[in-house]
């Protein structure tokens, strides 16, 4: 496996742990582009894509998971509000 198709392997996993659809699979054409599809035998969910698009489209698939805060971003979150006019 490649390390053009790693980065698409790893958008994938992403995307099943999300959603917790554990059918979704990665497809590849002779030309080199990606495709996404719910299983085997399955119409495509997406026209093949470069790798770039395509790890975007599946980023953007499922339930997002939340952006994860530490305390001191909320620290430097209510320093930057108190300073707001």
């Amino acid at each position: 496996m490649s390390a053009r198709s790693t980065r698409a392997t790893s958008a994938i996993a992403r995307l099943k742990e999300r959603s917790g659809n554990a059918k979704y699979t990665m497809s590849r054409t002779g030309s080199g582009l990606f495709f996404l599809t719910e299983g085997p035998g399955l119409p495509p969910l997406c026209a093949p894509l470069e790798l770039d698009d395509f790890v975007a489209f599946v980023n953007g698939l499922g339930p997002q998971t939340p952006k994860r805060v530490s305390k001191l971003d909320v620290a430097f979150e209510k320093q930057l509000n108190k300073k707001a006019p």
